[in-house]
């Protein structure tokens, strides 16, 4: 069982934080977290259900994660292990999620894939979604997989569609000509892009697109 315990500063008040694994005791809040980041017209049977949940906590704990603010359950993330060819990135979340329940899950897999990071949007301004970043790539280390990897979106690509492709966008945000709230987010976690996936989820802002990202194990 993952935990750790230390601060974070809201100004310049310290904050008691722990970031540990979730539990079924957790399940309750955990989708609260969810209506909370993805509001209306977000579909809400999108939202984490409680057996996809449970299987999370049963199929790969290790990957099962979230961080409390002052006793408060502030933020989640789910993985799972998957086997990937870092030359065939094209894939849709549903697919290697199997829609978030994770019983594709492959325990000897190289690979472990993000599937969700949320944190409530009051405690976005204390950097809890990196730490919970940072806490995985831990697991990516003790486990001895290659890399940790997953889609991010691009939710500012609809604004600049009409004049530049995905790829074009990506670029110009590793170049810092653009900022993006997600992409821009995974690049300060250490993550790399490999790429852009095409149909990788149902989202209007990024006009279905997403980056594959990867941070690689200092240690393979």
């Amino acid at each position: 069982m993952y935990r750790s315990e230390f601060f974070v500063f809201d100004m310049e008040k310290p904050m008691p934080v722990i970031i540990r694994n979730y539990t079924k005791e957790d399940f309750d809040q955990l989708i609260e977290i969810q209506a909370e980041c993805f509001p209306p017209p977000f579909p809400s049977e999108l939202w984490w259900n409680k057996e996809q949940l449970t299987n999370h906590v049963t199929l790969f704990q290790e990957g099962a994660i979230c961080v409390e603010v002052d006793g408060v359950l502030a933020g989640s993330l789910t993985g799972l292990c998957v086997d990937f060819d870092p030359k065939e990135i094209n894939h849709s979340w549903d697919k290697i999620t199997d829609h978030g329940y994770i019983r594709n899950h492959k325990p000897n897999g190289n690979s472990l894939y993000i599937v969700d990071i949320s944190v409530r949007p009051k405690y976005r301004k204390l950097g809890l979604g990196k730490l919970m970043m940072q806490a995985m790539y831990h697991v990516v280390i003790e486990k001895g997989f290659d890399r940790l990897l997953g889609g991010g979106r691009m939710p500012g690509y609809h604004k600049v569609a009409h004049q530049m492709t995905p790829e074009e966008y990506l670029t110009a945000i590793i170049k810092g000509e653009v900022r993006d709230p997600v992409i821009t987010f995974l690049l300060g976690c250490g993550r790399v892009p490999l790429g852009v996936s095409t149909n990788y989820l149902d989202d209007e802002e990024s006009c279905n697109h997403a980056a594959i990202m990867e941070w690689r194990n200092p240690f393979k």
